[in-house]
């Protein structure tokens, strides 16, 4: 049996936004939608805001997504690396539902 691989479509980039998790937003190293102003020393309150979702560009897709593939790839977001659209997880069932509806729209 084969290894299942990422379509490298980019929809889950495209369609959903990206919350870092408390290490992730302390490390200062990815662009967040609130990059002006300082970062908020409450991650809880933070996260309750949106303060920790990565920034999108104007079309809604997560900033590092060039060419439907992830220009941080190798450095990319914890739950960047656990979702796969072809996994089976139960948590991501309405995640891989909403891909295969918009890559019949795509």
């Amino acid at each position: 049996m084969s290894k299942l691989k990422c379509k490298m479509c980019g929809l889950c980039c495209k369609l959903f936004l990206i919350n870092l998790n408390k290490e992730e937003y302390y490390s200062s190293k990815y662009l967040t939608v609130f990059n002006d102003i300082e970062i908020i020393d409450d991650f809880k309150f933070a996260s309750e805001y949106g303060a920790n979702i990565l920034k999108q560009k104007n079309d809604g897709s997560c900033i590092y997504l060039k060419n439907n593939i992830c220009s941080i790839h190798e450095k990319r977001p914890e739950v960047c690396r656990n979702f796969f659209c072809m996994g089976t997880e139960d948590k991501y069932k309405e995640m891989r539902t909403i891909i295969e509806a918009a890559r019949e729209i795509y």
